[in-house]
């Protein structure tokens, strides 16, 4: 058996430094866990100032609002909250006037807003909130130039208007009318319908006047768009997504001219690649953007970030290792920040505007939403497999430093370390997690975690799939970074491609049996879970493998002629797998309903009605053939279901999470550890 080796740099087998005095630390309930305060974003301020976007459930765990809280840069001070409403607030921009922008659907006392949709509103630095502009389909701020100009996105009903919108939603309404006429795909996009609505792109004078950028777009052009406002307010550069044949569409990069709405294409999609995330340098002078490659049975999609000099047309490659790409953000004209996904962690990269060359800012850690304060610092949030987002300020030596905030979370109930172990000669790394009360006397149990994706990686926090919930309860969780994961680049993403479960599993059970040589471990009890491309991870491995006491899915494909063609996705699927009479070896090897009759291990299948992506339709036949094969007294059948009618590919409200959680949990206690029906610990 190969060794599993660990780094220096990493936190081996030692327990993961603890937060303040009066961080969370009780594992042992779900239902506080997730009742902890979530960071979701910081904006850097004029003046030295840095706002926090900070979500919490309400009363019932039915929502999660956010509110806008101050950051003390300097470290010292405890954040202070700045706005309260039930509807909540988010998306904070700073203005150049010094107010801060941010959206809500919280109701204007003129009676100026619209029910239930968000607006966009200013913050002063002293007194309350009065709102700047809304519109019947809603806001979403996207961008503010330095004239005070904002670029946002609104939606209108099809082949409406922005002066007629609310009147035909009204009459909309009135007579229940919820009929969607299709002339293409795509139709669905992760949990909602598309083809009801149009979005928009409007500019909002500082005054808060709308324009229309993009009157009679069409159900599809800007669906997904992402968009930005020149700093002189007089371009918008966004992607334009458009049909082709076979069912697919190709996403360009266009430029709008404010004054004219006129629209000129300045990268066209092609058979090769398209383009998104365009993000001006601050001076206006260059467009940062995504092209990534169109996937085939040879190869995934590939993304490459490009910098542009849009006087000359001059462009560089960013030179970004294994790094992929997750954040965008200008330090300076000459400099892009990026951040990502790197070597089952993460980091934030300097890149040079003329010629693409990187050096590393900060590592060792997960960033996200990245800003720049006047002084040349970062503020992000920073995440790891043991701390929750929280927000730090980069200085320009790369020193991080952790600013107050309410959320943190202290001493863990185990030890984090990462391991690594040579696999047909690929380093194939993840994280363990171990009890603290593990011993080669009272071993613990073990759980092997499969992302999903299967472009991911177990390189940050999670507040529902949260390892340490199930350590406390005494099980080590191996979290595995095997092929296809992110951070190591061109060639992880595609080693196993085109979704290989086969070679997925190998890698991740070899390092499962290498970690299970340690006398802390009990090989002799363990379960394996997935969601999404680990959901189906999970569904092929319950059909070849019985080495597991539980199995654990959610979300996950089982019959992929079925999947391939329902989800939301099915062009993309398509064009990878084709249909299963083009390729019958590779549906017949790697769908997983073809094993229905070698399953032997307890199950438990959770899914969300609301799920596109990966459609409930996937549970239901996986529940039916589970049930239907189960030849001995129904009342014994060990397999479960844990339907979730509200929720889509995730389980976003935090009541249903507690719920899972529970239901999880149990599952494997039950199966793995001999423990009581897990049928209890599901509350009505």
């Amino acid at each position: 058996m190969e060794r599993v080796t660990t780094t220096d740099a990493d936190t081996a087998a030692s327990p993961v430094p603890t937060a303040p005095s009066g961080a969370f630390t009780d594992f042992s309930d779900p239902e506080a866990l997730l009742r902890l305060p979530r960071l979701t974003s910081v904006t850097a301020l004029p003046g030295g100032r840095a706002l926090a976007t900070i979500q919490e459930a309400d009363e019932h765990g039915a929502r999660t609002p956010s509110a806008l809280w101050e950051l003390d840069p300097a470290g010292s001070a405890p954040a202070r909250r700045l706005t309260r409403s039930e509807e909540g607030e988010s998306g904070p921009r700073p203005a150049p006037d010094g107010t801060v922008l941010f959206t809500s659907a919280r109701p204007d006392p003129a009676g100026r807003t619209f029910e239930d949709r968000a607006a966009i509103w200013r913050l002063p630095a002293s007194g309350e909130a009065e709102l700047v502009a809304a519109a019947p389909g809603g806001l979403e701020l996207l961008s503010v130039a330095r004239d005070g100009s904002m670029l946002a996105a609104t939606s209108v009903l099809p082949g409406g208007t922005l002066e007629d919108d609310a009147e035909q939603r009204t009459a909309r309404k009135d007579a229940k009318r919820t009929a969607i006429w299709h002339t293409g795909m795509p139709i669905r996009q992760w949990d909602h319908e598309i083809g009801d609505q149009e979005r928009h792109l409007v500019l909002v004078s500082p005054a808060g006047e709308l324009a229309d950028l993009t009157p009679g777009v069409g159900t599809v052009a800007l669906t997904s768009a992402s968009a930005g406002l020149s700093p002189d307010a007089r371009t918008v550069a966004t992607s334009w997504t458009r049909r082709v044949t076979g069912g697919e569409t190709r996403s360009d990069l266009v430029l709008l001219d404010v004054g004219s709405t006129e629209r000129t294409v300045l990268l066209a999609a092609d058979d090769e690649a398209q383009f998104s995330s365009p993000c001006y340098s601050p001076d206006g002078e260059r467009l940062a953007y995504i092209r990534s490659t169109l996937p085939s049975p040879a190869g995934t999609s590939l993304a490459r970030l490009e910098l542009r000099d849009l006087a000359t047309g001059e462009t560089v490659t960013a030179e970004l290792g294994d790094l992929t790409a997750t954040d965008l953000e200008w330090q300076d004209p000459g400099t892009l920040l990026v951040a990502g996904d790197l070597h089952s962690s993460g980091a934030v990269l300097a890149v040079d505007a003329a010629t693409g060359a990187s050096r590393t800012l900060a590592a060792d850690g997960v960033f996200s939403s990245l800003s720049v304060a006047e002084d040349g610092t970062v503020h992000a949030l920073r995440s790891d497999v043991g701390t929750p987002p929280r927000p730090v300020r980069i200085s320009p030596d790369g020193a991080v430093r952790e600013l107050p905030a309410p959320g943190a979370v202290g001493a863990l109930p185990g030890t984090l370390e990462r391991v690594s172990i040579d696999v047909d000669g690929i380093e194939v790394g993840g994280w363990l997690c171990v009890p603290a009360k593990a011993s080669a006397a009272e071993p613990a149990p073990v759980m092997l975690w499969v992302h999903g994706g299967p472009h991911g990686s177990y390189n940050a926090w999670s507040w529902r799939w949260c390892p340490w919930l199930a350590v406390e309860r005494g099980y080590a969780v191996l979290m595995p970074d095997p092929a296809m994961s992110t951070g190591y680049g061109d060639a992880g993403l595609n080693r196993g491609w085109p979704r290989r479960p086969d070679v997925v599993f190998h890698e991740c059970e070899t390092l499962l049996d290498a970690v299970l040589e340690r006398a802390e471990l009990d090989g002799s009890r363990t379960a394996m879970l997935g969601a999404s491309f680990g959901g189906f991870m999970a569904n092929w491995i319950a059909g070849h493998s019985d080495r597991f006491d539980a199995i654990v899915s959610h979300a996950g494909l089982w019959a992929l002629p079925q999947q391939h063609r329902t989800t939301d996705a099915a062009a993309w699927k398509m064009r990878v797998h084709g249909h299963e009479d083009e390729d019958p070896d590779w549906y017949r090897a790697f769908s997983p309903h073809h094993e229905i009759d070698a399953i032997t291990t307890p199950m438990l299948v959770t899914h969300g009605n609301r799920d596109h992506r990966v459609p409930i339709s996937e549970a239901l036949r996986l529940w039916w053939d589970l049930v239907s094969a189960w030849d001995g007294d129904p009342a014994d059948m060990p397999h479960r279901f844990l339907q979730l009618t509200s929720e889509n590919h995730w389980v976003l409200t935090p009541s249903n999470a507690v719920v899972w959680n529970r239901a999880v949990l149990a599952f494997c206690d039950q199966h793995v550890l001999g423990g009581p029906s897990a049928d209890a610990a599901i509350s009505w």
